[in-house]
């Protein structure tokens, strides 16, 4: 009998010998074809992050779409039937020895196209147009100038807010083509030839940053290529059950658990496609847990009906390594490398779970492990069920290699990896979870572990380098604002590609900062200092110092988690008693080794994301998407309850070039 249920399971137990990897896979997947009857869209895929929202954005218009790697031959193309072809963005250069390969006579099959980003370089490049570095990078929201009589553009206005994230420009337009959109400085933003189709755009349309991108898309797919928009797809819900029974067959499923929306929503889909009684379901506590978070994910799942086992297992984490490129990495409480943190809680989940099948006492050949994997978390870890092209900006805990061997086997089921967190949230209310529990901010897998900074040593790039950043930040002093560099690191992404680059603190000597001036120069500062992607606001007196040189060592202990927990409780508590939760998307606290002076101390940051794509999205500005004073509360209690936090941030930076969490 299942352990926590009345009922019988399927299959008894046998006494499995074999590990999960080892096991011989249980059922065959089936490839998903598109619908005949629809006319299709072409997406050529040149490694863009956003590759995937291009496609959830062409849905939305009602256009059925089909991502292919770039490198999809004319007579493909030509046999696929398709109406119409965007070409994504990429990290690389058209020029470049690692471009990605293209076929010359894709341009030959006579096919309206769209590049975006990228894909407008390769096809003013291809066309004997010019396209160089130039010494300034474009990355963030940039008002352009647009040519309205252009197609792409109809019913536009002369100005447009868009995303530029790229350090490439088309520097002369090829023959043939004109110029349809400039950015502020005068670089080439949008190309046409109206004649033969053909437009590209050096911005991002398809994601909400770009404000009027869905219009632009509509412009193109519907007023340029004729879609009728008559794709419908049936219900969400019911192709995610059917392919959950196909793939599961008579098979038990064991789910992990880890509290958030899009891990409950996978459990309850499992629930209602195949019912409790083949569910394993287990809530790994890995001592990464916020404050009281294991006793809330067990009441929320056992208000859907859903009996969860609870695996307290902090030191084995802990003491947990794994191997990179076949060399052991040190243990998870000694490690700094934020990439081998997370290759070693991914892989020590999947070990948690092979022995909690062992405990169950579960044949292992007839279980699938069950995962609430999203599109957004394969993109940014490269997984190639989305695409061979897109670089990793980090690793996701569900996408290690362990997990992809897992994968390939058969052995990982994953119903939501189609879905973007906002489509979790409208299933998860077509199957009747609690408004509570849809709308719990995102909550990373491993925890507090990565948001906890560790390091050993105040800066990675050499002292030529800091003293040169901070000479550059000094330009910015002004109004009574002071940058300082800050001996710490984050995670970003620029130009579709991962970036780890210093982080640049703002302060101020007046009462009431002046926020408006403190986003302008969050926004500028990223593109003119090529060492800073992501700048934050730290709370109290003002840091003249143009850089600072000390840190406390930092690593994932029980006094560290503890630190962090606290402050992020304070910030939760205080979110909730001010009904802001639906206000923010998600809401990370990270705890950073930077002392600011004090001997022991370290930094807190807090980092408010407004997004409905959790591809790109932006900080909430204080008295417009947050009260001010909530912010100052939030600093007063956590300086005054935390022990060991010398100052409180806020960031400022929106993603790109900044990524939602900090490592």
């Amino acid at each position: 009998k299942h352990p926590h249920t009345d009922h019988p399971t399927t299959r008894p137990a046998q006494g499995a010998t074999k590990t999960m990897a080892e096991a011989k896979s249980p059922v065959h997947k089936k490839q998903k074809g598109s619908g005949p009857n629809h006319e299709k869209l072409l997406i050529l895929d040149a490694g863009a992050q956003y590759a995937k929202v291009i496609d959830r954005k062409v849905r939305e218009l009602m256009v059925e779409s089909i991502i292919k790697p770039l490198d999809m031959s004319a007579e493909e193309i030509r046999a696929g039937g398709y109406k119409a072809i965007i070409i994504s963005g990429g990290p690389q250069s058209v020029y470049g020895a690692e471009a990605p390969k293209y076929d010359p006579k894709l341009f030959e099959v006579g096919l309206p196209i769209l590049g975006i980003c990228y894909g407008m370089q390769l096809i003013n490049y291809i066309h004997k147009g010019k396209v160089e570095k130039k010494g300034t990078r474009e990355d963030g929201q940039f008002d352009i100038n647009i040519d309205n009589k252009s197609a792409l553009f109809t019913g536009l206005g002369e100005k447009s807010r868009v995303l530029l994230t790229h350090g490439d420009s088309v520097t002369e337009v090829a023959p043939g083509f004109k110029t349809i959109a400039t950015s502020p400085s005068g670089i080439v933003a949008g190309i046409e030839d109206a004649k033969r189709q053909v437009y590209g755009v050096q911005f991002h349309p398809e994601v909400d940053l770009s404000l009027e991108g869905m219009a632009m898309l509509k412009n193109y797919l519907i007023n340029v290529c004729g879609f009728k928009g008559d794709f419908t797809p049936a219900s969400r819900e019911e192709e995610a059950i059917k392919e959950i029974r196909e793939q599961v067959g008579d098979n038990n499923v064991l789910v992990l658990v880890s509290g958030g929306v899009d891990s409950a929503v996978c459990a309850a889909l499992l629930m209602k496609a195949i019912g409790k009684e083949r569910i394993y379901a287990i809530h790994v506590d890995h001592g990464f847990m916020r404050q009281d978070e294991s006793k809330t994910v067990v009441t929320a799942l056992k208000d859907i009906g859903l009996d969860l086992t609870v695996l307290s297992v902090e030191q084995k984490f802990l003491k947990a390594t794994t191997k990179v490129n076949e060399k052991e990495t040190p243990t998870l409480e000694e490690c700094i490398r934020p990439e081998w943190k997370r290759k070693i809680i991914g892989d020590t989940f999947m070990v948690v779970s092979e022995e909690a099948i062992r405990n169950f006492k579960l044949d292992e050949s007839n279980v699938l492990l069950a995962q609430g994997t999203l599109r957004p978390d394969l993109i940014e870890s490269a997984s190639t069920v989305v695409s061979t092209n897109a670089q990793v900006i980090k690793t996701h805990h569900n996408d290690t290699a362990l997990v992809r061997k897992l994968r390939d086997m058969g052995r990982i089921i994953e119903p939501l990896k189609d879905y973007h967190k906002d489509e979790v949230r409208e299933l998860g209310k077509s199957l009747g979870l609690p408004e509570k529990l849809v709308w719990r901010h995102p909550f990373p897998g491993p925890g507090l572990a990565i948001r906890i900074l560790c390091a050993d040593k105040p800066y990675d790039i050499s002292d030529e380098e800091v003293k040169k950043t901070a000479e550059e930040l000094q330009k910015y002093n002004k109004d009574g604002i002071y940058a300082t560099l800050l001996p710490t690191r984050s995670v970003g992404v620029q130009g579709d590609a991962r970036s780890y680059k210093q982080l640049c603190a703002l302060s101020t000597d007046k009462e009431t900062p002046d926020w408006e001036a403190l986003f302008e120069l969050a926004r500028e500062i990223p593109k003119k200092v090529h060492n800073v992607n992501r700048v934050v606001f730290v709370f109290g007196k003002p840091i003249k110092e143009s850089h600072l040189k000390t840190i406390t060592k930092t690593l994932l202990c029980r006094e560290t988690c503890d630190q962090l927990r606290a402050a992020d409780a304070i910030v939760t508590e205080n979110l909730i008693k001010n009904n802001l939760v639906r206000k923010l998307a998600q809401l990370p606290v990270i705890l950073f080794p930077c002392d600011f002076g004090i001997e022991g101390g370290r930094g807190i940051a807090i980092r408010t994301f407004i997004t409905n794509d959790f591809m790109t999205g932006i900080p909430a500005t204080p008295n417009k998407h947050i009260p001010a004073k909530v912010l100052n509360t939030m600093n007063e209690e956590i300086l005054k309850n935390v022990k060991g936090v010398s100052r409180v941030c806020y960031d400022l930076t929106s993603k790109p070039p900044a990524t939602t969490e900090w490592e």
